[in-house]
């Protein structure tokens, strides 16, 4: 059945899961970005029943209706999101499943291609971040102001980063669908701030506000993670990925998609001069049928 369950993960941590698109389609794990939580999406699920997968995504720690991560944990690294993605496959029956990660979920479809192997038929990566420590590449070139000021601050800690992101994420979380380019500012380009309109706008709206259910512990924590080495090394993957990225993106500069097409062994590159990081949603059609023909499906 499609709309939300939960998961428990093997420490006792409560996982929000939903599901949705074909019931009977191939699994497809969808990684969401920084910030995100679970939230049904009709025209998504449109697609994917044409597509004949079926959706599994779930809310990350701190997000939604899922449990943080103590604080007396050590650093977390991204591939230690992969536990918890077993934990949602096995809570629901699935062995093997395609992956797609958007934006901060780019590297998490990364992590399971890397460490999945034997599950995770192909990857693609969606206006993707690059690793934090990518050897020649400039990792905030490009970038929107009010992106570098939050990574740089992500590095910097849980101290300072969580008094930070409680003065600066607040009017995104409570955005409404028609606020939400004056909320993003110079993080959307022309091409992105075309796009959010309509029943995206009032998706992004939902996304957010459930991302900061639980205030900014989700935020701060998957923003440390993607500063932070990942546990993996991306030209250590295997299987199949793609990695898809456009020009006019101020979120994840073009240059991360160029440095991932160059970097993970024998990624098959879709990179748009004319999409941005938001708009590349259009290409969704696209971007399962390659991921389907990626994973042999």
């Amino acid at each position: 059945m499609s709309g939300f369950t939960e998961a428990t993960a093997p420490d006792g941590r409560t996982l929000e899961v939903l599901t949705g698109g074909a019931e009977d389609g191939y699994p497809l794990l969808f990684h969401g970005g920084t910030p995100s939580a679970a939230a049904p999406y009709a025209r998504l699920d449109e697609t994917l029943v044409q597509a004949g997968l079926r959706m599994v995504t779930y809310s990350r720690p701190g997000y939604g209706g899922s449990t943080p991560r103590s604080s007396t944990e050590e650093t977390v690294r991204i591939a230690d999101d992969v536990a918890d993605s077993v934990t949602v496959l096995d809570h629901l029956g699935i062995d093997q499943f395609l992956t797609l990660g958007w934006s901060g979920g780019g590297p998490r479809a990364l992590a399971c291609a890397a460490l999945l192997p034997d599950r995770c038929r192909a990857a693609a990566s969606l206006a993707g971040v690059a690793p934090y420590d990518a050897e020649g590449l400039d990792w905030s070139a490009g970038m929107g102001p009010e992106n570098v000021e939050d990574f740089q601050m992500a590095v910097q800690g849980p101290e300072v980063y969580g008094p930070f992101l409680e003065e600066t994420i607040t009017p995104t979380f409570e955005a409404t669908p028609d606020q939400l380019v004056e909320a993003f500012g110079g993080l959307v380009t022309e091409v992105d701030a075309a796009f959010i309109t309509g029943d995206f706008a009032e998706y992004l709206s939902r996304v957010f506000h459930r991302a900061g259910a639980q205030g900014v512990v989700g935020v701060r924590d998957d923003g440390m993670q993607i500063v932070a080495p990942w546990g993996f090394d991306v030209d250590s993957i295997t299987v199949p990925v793609a990695v898809w990225q456009g020009r006019h993106d101020a979120m994840v500069p073009f240059s991360h998609g160029e440095w991932l097409a160059a970097n993970v062994a024998g990624a098959k590159a879709h990179l748009f001069d004319d999409e941005g990081h938001l708009s590349l949603f259009s290409q969704m059609d696209a971007i399962l049928l390659d991921l389907k023909g990626l994973g042999g499906v």
